[in-house]
């Protein structure tokens, strides 16, 4: 069926295919058996012949394309199935990279999600075991990320933030963009003159160290997640380049994480209770960051978290993948009725990718040791000057609203309460619900006094006349007997129907 599902989302076009490639990451919503054939969809597509390019440019610049652009290769870098990426040579002679956006390709996701939000409502409609994973919440949140991803203006700034973030860092080269060059539909960005670590050449570049090279992207990743509170969202090889005396270049940030300073500092917490192997306390971070539930049993959830994650502690990349085991906790998590923010599954997603560039360049490089130094200095700086000094001005800020803003409000509050007219409203939980079962008890009640009555009473007529019979009973008692009959029924009908 997992099978089945993959081939017939291959066959559905673009939309699905990227739909499944989201819930691939999603352990928490989907079977393991279906992660794993999702996994498989890939975003490849048929190039687009380069006279269609041509054609959207023009619709975006019009007659100075070729003022604007010395020469454009027809031949595509790449092609997906939002967009298709081709070189190009700016007329002041630099070197860049153009990604168009396919024609007609937001008119196709706009119908394939009209059909999947029909989809998620007949799902939460008739199949109510669907509806704690929220099918329509899950299309909503696909299609805040495709609106952003078809965007290329968005991912243009998206770029300028991480040229900002490490314009200090001259190791991590960001590729410039040509905002006057860059719409909706077209992102025009610096050519980087290095290999991506896709492919086999990448390090053997003269004078690479592999080594250093996975030390400078894993410590930029952790600096996006620990320092900006914004990373990569999927850094896979293709979109991690190599470039000359071990520098390090990125592209590709249609889709990036954001994190704020709660969810660093639990992501933080977690990586330190892997290492100290205190389940107790990764448990207690799933529960804080999730919206609360009474439903948690939280010493249950460790426990299943310890047997999922002990039998692998203290291997290296070579034996285990983090990523997963993170991500197939947030499994165990869902079904602990624990609602893992989006921005977390993401972060979890995203060492996967990281993971498997550091399997790439070295086996038993482990990821959990180095990110230790990035989560024990994110601690340290919870407790510095500068981080102590904001929490006190936010909080004398706060205390100082709340002040000014007291005595008004118990003035108003002292004022309602002596007014005349005033009564304390309480209101109940399904008040309704207990309203009404009280009202169909009392109904049964008085149906059940009714009918006893009758019974004795016919019963009683019974004995006593002996005049005008039907059937041998007196007509009186035979009139009340089919009465208590009568009334018995619907006293029966409303029990079977009391809520």
């Amino acid at each position: 069926m997992a099978e089945r599902m993959r081939m017939s989302f291959e066959e559905l076009g673009p939309t699905f295919v990227k739909l499944g490639q989201v819930l691939a990451t999603r352990p928490d919503l989907v079977p393991e058996e279906y992660v794993a054939e999702f996994e498989k969809l890939h975003d490849r597509v048929q190039p687009l012949p380069f006279s269609v390019v041509e054609e959207v440019l023009k619709e975006e610049f019009g007659n100075t394309l070729y003022q604007k652009f010395a020469s454009i290769d027809p031949e595509p870098l790449g092609s997906a199935s939002i967009a298709q990426v081709h070189r190009a040579r700016l007329a002041t002679g630099e070197d860049v990279v153009i990604k168009v956006q396919r024609p007609g390709i937001i008119l196709t996701i706009n119908d394939d999600l009209n059909v999947l939000y029909l989809l998620a409502d007949l799902l939460a409609t008739y199949i109510p075991e669907t509806r704690p994973f929220n099918p329509t919440g899950i299309v909503n949140e696909y299609f805040k990320t495709l609106e952003l991803e078809t965007n290329f203006v968005v991912e243009a700034n998206n770029i300028r933030r991480f040229q900002e973030n490490f314009a200090k860092d001259a190791t991590i080269k960001i590729p410039k963009v040509y905002f006057d060059l860059t719409t909706e539909r077209v992102l025009t960005m610096e050519a980087l003159p290095g290999v991506p670590l896709s492919q086999e050449t990448s390090l053997a570049q003269g004078g690479s160290d592999a080594k250093e090279v996975i030390r400078r992207g894993l410590g930029a990743y952790l600096k996006m997640v620990f320092h900006d509170g914004l990373f990569h969202g999927d850094l896979h090889a293709g979109n991690f380049f190599v470039l000359p005396d071990n520098h390090i270049g990125l592209i590709d940030f249609g889709v990036v994480g954001r994190l704020n300073t709660r969810t660093q500092t639990a992501i933080a917490n977690m990586l330190l209770a892997l290492s100290k192997e205190d389940y107790d306390r990764l448990a207690f971070e799933y529960v804080d960051l999730a919206p609360f539930s009474d439903k948690v049993n939280s010493d249950l959830f460790a426990k299943e978290l310890r047997e999922l994650i002990a039998p692998y502690y203290g291997l290296t990349l070579k034996n285990v993948n983090l990523g997963k085991i993170l991500m197939r906790s947030s499994g165990i998590a869902a079904r602990h009725h624990i609602q893992v923010p989006t921005e977390l599954m993401m972060f979890f997603k995203s060492i996967v990718s990281i993971e498997g560039i550091g399997r790439k360049i070295d086996k038993d490089f482990d990821f959990l040791t180095y990110s230790l130094q990035f989560a024990g200095e994110l601690a340290k700086t919870q407790y510095g000057p500068e981080r102590v000094m904001n929490d006190l001005t936010q909080v004398a800020r706060e205390s100082r609203a709340f002040i000014h803003a007291l005595p008004r409000q118990l003035n108003f509050f002292f004022r309602k309460i002596n007014s005349p007219d005033h009564a304390f409203k309480i209101k109940v939980a399904e008040i309704k619900e207990l309203k009404r079962s009280v009202e169909v008890s009392f109904n049964l009640l008085f149906l059940g006094v009714i009918i006893s009555a009758l019974i004795l009473s016919s019963s009683y007529i019974f004995v006593h006349d002996t005049t005008n019979h039907v059937w041998g009973i007196p007509t009186a008692s035979f009139v009340g007997y089919i009465l208590a009959v009568i009334l018995g029924l619907i006293a029966f009908v409303n029990y079977i129907r009391k809520p």
